[in-house]
């Protein structure tokens, strides 16, 4: 039955059709083509979360080799629910992707951009999907070679510097994580993720398993622009196309960030991670920092599409104060978010999307009255905005909740203070861009521009307002958070 096969085939579909991309070359039928592969690999990932909350872990030996000895696909309800976040933004990015690609790559080369989206979304669910260690590295490197391919297309000479600099710190994030996946075998002489964890116990105290920890910490920090290792992520999100921008911030640091998760909890487990080692203040000052240090810089930015860079760094930090909380509100606060700001900041990215192809540009300067002659485009914007400095009824409002509430079980009342900080700081990056859309007259040398096409606009107000729903009804997501971070609490 294929049922069986589809944790194979969340990965074999967007990798086998890559290659398929370079053969057909046509850009408008790579582009279905590439569309088509995204809608199915969600639909593969919808059925594998049915499946996982139908009847538990789902444990798929590839070559029918035994683990650990061959490779597994571990699938529980944590990675099947960001199985589900990645593939749909890959679906809905995706599918928004043929005017901007064509007006931002344009010429023969169309077809080059789809087949790198492919090769990174395939990375991005393997990394998600394996049991396997060394696989994540993997598919690491799959995902990371083609983004810096992908932002490399970017028009504006810039986004090779940017390409560049995402290379040198991806590299040297892959290289960290590769050493501590290594100290790690050779404390325990396997690599499959489930039974690493079993051999783990009662090491607690050596040395290179706690050396492992610190490589891991560090590389995975890179990967997921954890602040102050998140030198790439600006110019990477500023310089390229505004379609990878979206896949970018929403899906692949959050896939880093998963893997911390998972290397903290699952592997190494609750005590080693944050009683025997000191992980939760380190992370708790890491992540204090993002938030405000990263809230500020978006304050500071001349563009809107640097100021949402800047504002993924802070969103990162929220991420990784729940995951150093490492209780059941705090954790449950970061899955949460993970999905809540997927959704929000993917839209904003495509919204900057739909002002690069009328406008041009999105430097702040020229975008004064943009609101009047832009008015979905820029309705979607205040809409996400609001989702960032976490107003309730929106999304982010939820998540900062949850973070709030396991920060008070800690004792830790000095964290929503920070929470509260953060969010004013949103309030100001926000509201500067909306005044400037809405309350300043445009110079009489910017030419007019039209609202943009319908085939732009929909697919931002589709991912903005699954942010504004999941705000006003977060039940099917806080069960989902909820129950993969008790799981996770109780892997220890």
């Amino acid at each position: 039955m294929i049922s069986t096969h589809l944790p194979a085939l969340q990965i074999i579909l967007p990798l086998l059709a890559a290659p398929l991309c370079v053969i057909l070359r046509n850009g408008t039928l790579t582009y279905w083509f590439s569309v088509v592969v995204a809608w199915l690999a969600f639909a593969v990932s919808a059925l594998l979360l049915q499946e996982v909350n139908a009847v538990g872990v789902i444990a798929y030996k590839l070559g029918g080799w035994e683990p650990p000895w061959g490779i597994e696909y571990r699938i529980d309800l944590l990675n099947a629910y960001v199985l589900l976040i990645v593939s749909a933004i890959g679906a809905l990015t995706i599918s928004y992707a043929k005017p901007s690609v064509d007006q931002e790559i344009g010429g023969d080369r169309d077809y080059l951009f789809y087949t790198a989206f492919l090769l990174c979304l395939a990375g991005l669910l393997g990394v998600t999907i394996t049991g396997d260690a060394f696989n994540i590295f993997v598919f690491l490197e799959i995902s990371s070679l083609s983004s810096y391919a992908l932002i490399a297309m970017g028009r504006d000479r810039r986004a090779l510097t940017a390409s560049y600099r995402y290379l040198v710190f991806g590299t040297i994030g892959a290289t960290f994580f590769l050493i501590g996946v290594g100290l790690l075998y050779q404390m325990t002489g396997t690599l499959n993720m489930a039974d690493m964890a079993d051999k783990l116990n009662g090491l607690h105290d050596n040395r290179a398993v706690l050396t492992a920890v610190a490589f891991l910490v560090i590389g995975l920090g890179m990967k997921m622009a954890l602040f102050p290792l998140h030198g790439w992520l600006p110019n990477a999100h500023g310089y390229a196309p505004p379609i990878v921008s979206a896949l970018l911030s929403a899906v692949t640091i959050k896939v880093g960030a998963y893997v911390l998760i998972r290397f903290l909890f699952s592997v190494l487990g609750p005590r080693l991670s944050f009683e025997t080692l000191p992980t939760t203040p380190l992370l708790l000052a890491l992540a204090s920092m993002a938030i405000l240090a990263g809230s500020y810089m978006a304050i500071q930015q001349p563009s809107l599409k640097k100021v949402l860079a800047y504002s993924s760094v802070a969103q990162m930090g929220y991420i990784t104060l729940g995951v150093a909380l490492a209780n059941e509100q705090g954790l449950t606060g970061a899955l949460i978010h993970i999905f809540n700001h997927a959704l929000t900041k993917s839209g904003l990215f495509l919204v900057s999307g739909i002002i690069v192809y009328r406008f041009g540009t999105t430097d702040l300067v020229h975008l004064r009255g943009l609101g009047r002659h832009m008015p979905w485009t820029m309705a979607a914007f205040v809409a996400g905005g609001l989702g960032l400095i976490g107003v309730p009824l929106t999304a982010g409002f939820i998540s900062k909740w949850y973070l709030v509430t396991g920060a008070m079980d800690k004792g830790m009342t000095f964290l929503p203070v920070i929470i509260l900080l953060g969010s004013l700081l949103a309030v100001i990056y926000i509201w500067r861009i909306v005044e400037i859309a809405y309350f300043q007259e445009p110079e009489e040398t910017e030419p007019r521009v039209q609202e943009g096409p319908w085939s732009l606009v929909l697919p931002a107000w589709l991912l903005i307002g699954a942010s504004l729903y999941f705000g006003i009804d977060a039940s099917v997501s806080s069960w989902l958070a909820n129950n993969a971070a008790r799981a996770l609490l109780g892997a220890g």
